[in-house]
Parts: C-alpha cells; sequence; structure tokens
C-alpha cells in the first residue's frame, strides 16, 4: 500500500471532525501528491504529541524556524510507508526518544494550518505516542529546546492547536 493510500484509508477509519476530515479527503482527490511537500496547494503532514511512561507529562520542542512550542513533526518522506510510521519517525527524530509507540486507534485529531507561500496547507495528522520508561530526550538541529511539561503547563507556553491536541490526547489515555 502507498502513502496516498495509507493516508486515504487513515482519513475515511477517522470518525471524529467530519467538515474537516473531508476537506483532508477532498484535497487529496483533487491531488494525487498531496501527500508530498512538493503540493504548493497545500500536503499531508504527520506529527505525535509525545506523553511521559506516567503520563503526567508531554514534550514539547521549541521549533527553530517558528519559535514555537509544538509537538514533534512534519513533511511525509519518500521511505514512509504510513501516517503512522511518519509521525513516529518525525517524533523519535526530534525528541531522540527510541522505542516510542502510538496510542492505539489511529491519530487523536486533525489540525489544518496556513502556512508561508509557495504552499497553502498543512494537513496534519496527529497522533500520540507513550515514551518508554528509561526515555532520554536529544534535541536535533530542528528545535532550539526540548523540554517536558505538566499538562496545566502547556496552555502557558503553547498555541491553541496544542492545547488541543493535548485534550484530544488525554481523552484517548
Amino acid at each position: 500500500m502507498s502513502l496516498y493510500d495509507d493516508a486515504v484509508r487513515v482519513l475515511k477509519d477517522y470518525a471524529a471532525q467530519p467538515p474537516l476530515r473531508d476537506a483532508y479527503l477532498r484535497h487529496l482527490e483533487e491531488h494525487s501528491d498531496g501527500v508530498w511537500k512538493a503540493c504548493e496547494a497545500g500536503h499531508i503532514t504527520a506529527s505525535a504529541l509525545v506523553v511521559d511512561p506516567h503520563r503526567e507529562r508531554v514534550l514539547l520542542t521549541l521549533h527553530r524556524k517558528l519559535r514555537m512550542w509544538l509537538q514533534m513533526g512534519g513533511h511525509c518522506e519518500p521511505g514512509d510507508t504510513s501516517l503512522a510510521e511518519a509521525a513516529l519517525r518525525e517524533a523519535h527524530e526530534e525528541s531522540g526518544i527510541s522505542g516510542l509507540t502510538l496510542l492505539p486507534d489511529g491519530p487523536v485529531l486533525l489540525d489544518r494550518h496556513r502556512i508561508p507561500a509557495p504552499c497553502q496547507w498543512h494537513f496534519d495528522v496527529q497522533y500520540a505516542a507513550l515514551a518508554p520508561a528509561d526515555a532520554v530526550q536529544a534535541i536535533s538541529d530542528e528545535s532550539l529546546d526540548l523540554r517536558w511539561f505538566g499538562y496545566d503547563e502547556v496552555a502557558e507556553v503553547a498555541d491553541d492547536s496544542v492545547v488541543r491536541l493535548l485534550a484530544a490526547t488525554r481523552a484517548r489515555l
């Protein structure tokens, strides 16, 4: 199965956020390259909110370009065969943590946001991942900082999209 086919399957199986989910599916119907960064009309991205093993904190990265505290995530790459794989790869690359496991039952949230030209939109498919008990994080080249935040601290440092992702993740835990 191709990444494109997996994205369509994942989105069709995702029961929440029907209007937004349908917008993602329409985008993919209209753009056969809609999972790739080169698609200037917008493209699918995959991210994961990393939760500590005690389920009390989340790991956020201070994004180098955006200067914002965000979950780990980014563009799909040619070697990715599924959105889940892309989200796990990105989470591992940006956190340095090996052994992350996604929460079951697929994505926890969708978040579409505008991005600077030449592209128009990121259609982010958001997962949540549990860190193993022996997790040791390491700052990547894409980050200025990497830090664990208690659930009640997230709204003080992150934007509404991360706060919504945390709420959806906590409902799934």
